[in-house]
């Protein structure tokens, strides 16, 4: 498609009080989401493709969003992988329902949520019991397993708000301190 392609009716683009038109922007998005080129419409305007970007966050219909849907978060890969182990979904319901790519995505998920609940496992494993009375005992283990499950609430809640509020709450490995 070329610059000169008479398809898109494109709009005379004017700044109104330091923003540009509403109408004007809907019609570019609307050109964009069938199908111009983003870089056409950046050559032709002038305009930066993170403004585009946000035009098209902003104003771009439901359809495209979902279509244009990025990676799934630690959360709904965890609801994903938990409604097909319990039976709840299958794998071409989950396929559609979360927009993946394909089965082998899916899959590949599966594997990996096997192969961190095996290490969790042969951890757990390796545990020694702690010598002493059996009530000491069991009430040990059953402190241990209240702390697990707390330390998986807070990783959950961590995700959460790292995905809704888009800030790191996890300090990266390596960071310098601050002074």
């Amino acid at each position: 498609m070329s610059l000169k392609d008479k398809r898109y009716e494109l709009p005379a683009l004017d700044k109104v009080g330091g923003r540009y038109d509403r109408l004007a922007i809907q019609k570019i998005v609307e050109a964009i989401e069938g199908g111009m080129r983003r870089s056409e419409v950046c050559l032709i305007y002038g305009l930066g493709r993170s403004t585009i970007s946000g035009w098209m966050r902003e104003y771009g219909s439901a359809s495209y969003k979902v279509h244009k849907q990025g990676r799934l978060n630690n959360a709904q890969k965890r609801s994903m992988i938990r409604a097909i182990r319990e039976g709840r979904m299958t794998l071409q319901e989950a396929k559609l329902a979360y927009h993946m790519s394909s089965y082998n995505a899916i899959i590949q998920l599966l594997r990996q949520d096997v192969e961190n609940s095996d290490l969790v496992g042969n951890m757990a494993k390796k545990v020694k019991t702690p010598t002493g009375t059996d009530e000491e005992n069991k009430k040990l283990l059953k402190e241990l397993e209240e702390a697990q499950l707390k330390i998986k609430a807070l990783n959950t809640l961590i995700d959460v708000a790292e995905d809704q509020f888009k800030i790191p709450i996890r300090k990266k490995p390596g960071a310098k301190q601050s002074k």
